[in-house]
């Protein structure tokens, strides 16, 4: 589930960043954008600015609600922990880790 989450959130990114760049400038401080434009296409200007406007709209709430599912589906398959439960002393006393002694080997006389 979370694999198929993470493809649909990646695609929805994607598509998002090519809408947000297909978009026309607002003029901004260079003055290089907005007002000038060229001339008829498939879509008037005020068209394709609603569409891209909306689709925009769409697409960011996608990404959002994709965002809150992975977040939501990591949070549940991790096991919650605690740092008092993890404090690496135990109740129970630590086990000789010491080699066994060799057997005693008779002297040769």
């Amino acid at each position: 589930m979370t694999t198929v989450l993470l493809v649909i959130h990646l695609l929805v990114a994607v598509v998002l960043i090519g809408v947000v760049l297909v978009q026309r400038s607002e003029g901004g401080a260079l003055g290089i954008g907005g007002s000038g434009g060229g001339g008829g296409g498939f879509m008037s200007g005020r068209g394709t600015a609603n569409l891209l406007t909306r689709a925009t709209a769409i697409l960011a709430a996608v990404f959002m609600v994709t965002s809150l599912g992975l977040a939501l589906l990591h949070t549940r398959e991790r096991a919650p922990t605690s740092i008092l439960d993890d404090r690496g002393v135990t109740d129970q006393p630590a086990a000789d880790t010491a080699a066994p002694a060799a057997p005693a080997v008779p002297l040769a006389k």
